[in-house]
């Protein structure tokens, strides 16, 4: 018996692991640490938990299976004594705009059922309540084929849906700021059009100047409604110019055609910024942003209808709904009350129901998912968390450490990736990777008690105690950045100062409004650069040289020596292998089984063309380069006849937040959050603005990566820079030459400013929750 009393790993060989052989006690709670890149995810995800989901897919037939996604075997020898794993990650929830807190966790759809059996008037089905089913009608006649027979029937039929009709279920309608788009002062041969690629140069000028259906040397401010309408709104429509057929478009049409169809993140800043400016969101005047229609919101219970339901904080949701007593529909009271309560336990009880799930911060998204996970009656199960701390204050992370604590006494093995040591200090067991990150790591360098962990000298053990101390003295700030009746979200009309020219924290428990009142306020305005916790995104094509821009200089330097052309030094352009078009791998895919890769034989996984590899720059081809960790890759270019000044300038950024181990062309996708996260921060380090604002930059980050990260933005500061951070991390605020704490609490108890000064003054006020844990911690 004694066999199943663990989950045993042996030979796991995911990503960077190194045969890792492990055995994890059931009905304990193991935290795995390690520098950011250490191999933690690998194991416990891209291992354990992949294993347990892909073995569970298998039990149901081949028919389900079409409709699950395809899991790939993990590379390990042995895996035994698994349990079903439920995976609780940090992914950031989806942002479609119809997706909001209420219908990711199910809420809304209880409500809805509630609402369509005690709602007075009754206006129908669940349906009738929902934002996303539009109210339908029709008729007309059916062909049926009964016996051999055709027969017509007319059929009629109708669905009350809750849908706005005019902002269609979203709560908001766009609208095209017009000034943006062009100049009315010039005419469009003085370039009075102002969308990126519109250039009269190009085709756009021989299509404008040859459509007829306007003068392009009349000031557009002079044109007939006629003129107008046709160059803003004109559907696609064939002309013929100089003999050769085109289609002309009006400019809104183009825009929402080439522009609005992509998704935000995934366009090149500069149309990015274009798209903001162009496009102003209005609360819909019809249903004041509820998204439901008339008549769901005039059926009510007790006086409330299902959209005050959702616009309410949480908190007192729970307590309308404990006061409804209903024979008839008791069983989904219940289970609705439950998950209310739910959301108030694990700390979101300020959230409300129609909260954007996009606007959610990593931590809420992640607590919201475990939502569905703390009443549930299974035991015997392996939890599996990625780091549930994010976006927690000092002061909720004992909430959190206790519901993972009842999770283990229910009978469940639970575990942890974590780098808070006030998460590690409660475990059964802790698994510590390493030594180093990436390549360097993917061992087990030690394996105990959290007391071992401390006196075992590995890198975590050694910073475990660390402790600040308080800045002795502060910078003093160069001018103010003020803030005048911030009133976003929660926000109580705050007015604020933000000293320029220092390190500014803001901090105070999740929920008081810290993001609300940065992004809400500072963000947007000219210079400022935020850096915001969205995860990148990125194909198995993607790596750090194509996403930081580094190949650009790259290619164009292989180019120049070699006397060819740049497209050849890209894999995915006239460079890439014929037989692998540049991945490196050739991919079967088998339908419902998981999908098999085998590295290309023609370029041997290098990706490129064998006559492109020829091509030298300071003695190595372009997959050597791109095989270069990053520090190798800094010194190769910053002398010599490799001396790149553009692409060393990259390389420094990427070093800088300490990814100096990555290679150049590995896949984004193989790279931890925290990595991603820092590749993020490195990159946007190169544009141009005075404010820098980061919102929580130790996510994913292990004790001995803050104080690097520190000396990173002392180097901002001292460059002249205005850095504004968003953190709980106490090192962070001690560090901080001014803080601003929100609170006193979270949701309608928030939105205040409880404390303005340096972190010496905050530590002897001690009146605020932040200050408490500051003076804890630094003692």
């Amino acid at each position: 018996m004694s066999v199943h009393r663990s989950i045993r790993v042996h030979g796991a060989r995911v990503n960077n692991l190194k045969d890792v052989r492990v055995e994890i006690p059931k009905h304990q709670l193991t935290v795995f640490t390690g520098v950011s890149g250490s191999g933690k995810s690998s194991l416990v995800f891209g291992t354990i938990a992949a294993e347990s989901q892909r073995l569970i897919n298998e039990t149901y037939s081949a028919f389900v299976q079409g409709f699950m996604p395809t899991l790939a075997r993990p590379d390990v020898d042995v895996l035994e004594g698994l349990t079903t794993a439920i995976i609780v990650d940090q992914e950031r929830m989806g942002s479609d705009p119809r997706s909001t807190v209420g219908t990711a966790t199910d809420a809304n759809a209880m409500l809805r059922i509630l609402f369509s059996r005690l709602g007075d008037p009754h206006i129908g089905s669940p349906q009738a309540y929902s934002f996303n089913v539009a109210s339908i009608s029709g008729a007309g006649a059916v062909t049926l084929e009964k016996g051999g027979i055709t027969t017509k029937e007319r059929r009629s039929f109708s669905i009350t849906g809750g849908m706005c009709p005019r902002c269609e279920g979203r709560g908001n309608v766009n609208d095209f700021d017009l000034t943006q788009l062009y100049d009315e002062t010039k005419s469009i041969n003085d370039g009075a059009i102002s969308i990126p690629g519109y250039s009269m140069e190009g085709w756009m000028g021989r299509i404008f100047r040859g459509c007829g259906f306007f003068a392009v040397d009349k000031p557009i401010g002079k044109f007939t409604k006629r003129e107008l309408h046709d160059l803003l709104y004109k559907e696609p429509t064939k002309i013929k110019v100089d003999g050769i057929n085109l289609t002309y478009t009006g400019l809104i049409p183009g825009i929402q055609k080439s522009f609005l169809s992509k998704d935000v993140d995934a366009m090149q800043p500069h149309i990015r910024a274009f798209v903001e400016r162009v496009i102003t969101f209005t609360v819909c005047p019809e249903c004041d942003g509820t998204r439901l229609a008339e008549h769901a919101r005039a059926s009510k219970i007790k006086g409330v209808s299902i959209a005050d339901a959702c616009e309410m904080q949480i908190s007192d949701l729970a307590e309308w709904v404990r006061g409804l007593d209903e024979p008839s529909v008791a069983p989904l009271l219940e289970k609705l009350r439950h998950t209310l309560e739910s959301f108030v336990e694990i700390g979101l009880g300020y959230l409300s129901l129609n909260r954007p799930a996009g606007t959610l911060s990593g931590g809420e998204a992640q607590r919201t998912k475990m939502i569905r996970h703390l009443g549930s009656a299974l035991t015997d199960v392996t939890y599996v968390f990625d780091e549930p701390t994010i976006g927690l204050h000092p002061h909720d992370i004992q909430r959190m450490n206790e519901l993972l604590l009842r999770l283990r006494d229910k009978g469940n093995t639970v575990l942890v990736v974590e780098h808070k040591p006030e998460a590690i200090a409660i475990a059964d067991r802790v698994v510590d990777l390493g030594p180093g990150a990436g390549t360097a790591g993917g061992e087990i360098c030690f394996e105990g008690t959290v007391e071992g962990l401390r006196a075992s000298g590995t890198i975590t053990g050694r910073h475990l105690d660390d402790r600040s101390s308080v800045k002795p003295s502060v910078r003093p700030g160069k001018g103010n950045l003020e803030i005048r009746g911030a009133s976003t979200h929660n926000l109580q009309g705050v007015d604020v100062d933000i000293p320029l020219g220092v390190l500014v924290v803001v901090t105070g428990v999740a929920g008081s409004g810290k993001s609300s009142l940065i992004h809400g306020s500072v963000a947007k305005r000219d210079g400022v650069v935020a850096i915001d916790q969205t995860a990148i995104r990125g194909s198995r094509r993607s790596n750090p040289a194509t996403y930081t821009g580094l190949l650009e200089p790259i290619r164009k330097a292989f180019a120049k020596v070699n006397g060819v052309k740049p497209a050849l030094f890209s894999a995915n352009s006239e460079g890439a292998c014929p037989t692998c078009k540049g991945a490196g791998v050739i991919y079967m895919d088998l339908g419902i089984m998981a999908g098999v890769s085998t590295p290309c034989e023609e370029c041997e996984g290098k990706r490129f063309e064998a006559s492109v590899l020829e091509y030298k720059l300071g003695g190595k081809d372009i997959s050597e380069v791109l095989a270069m960790p990053v520090t190798e890759a800094e010194a190769f270019f910053a002398a010599g006849d490799a001396k790149l000044p553009a692409a060393h300038t990259i390389l420094k950024r990427l070093a800088d937040v300490g990814l100096g181990y990555l290679t150049l062309g590995q896949p984004l996708t193989t790279l931890s959050g925290g990595e991603r996260q820092r590749i993020k921060l490195a990159t946007r380090m190169g544009d141009k603005g005075g404010v820098y604002i980061l919102d929580e930059p130790t996510t994913g980050l292990h004790l001995a990566d803050v104080e690097q990260l520190l000396g990173l933005l002392d180097r901002l500061v001292d460059a002249g820079k205005s850095v504004i951070v968003i953190e709980h991390h106490q090192a962070v605020m001690a560090h901080a030459d001014w803080i601003i704490d929100l609170g006193p609490g979270a949701g309608h108890d928030g939105g205040r400013i409880v404390f303005e000064g340096t972190p010496e003054a905050l530590v002897k006020d001690g009146s605020t929750l932040t200050g408490q844990h500051l003076a804890e911690y630094v003692s």
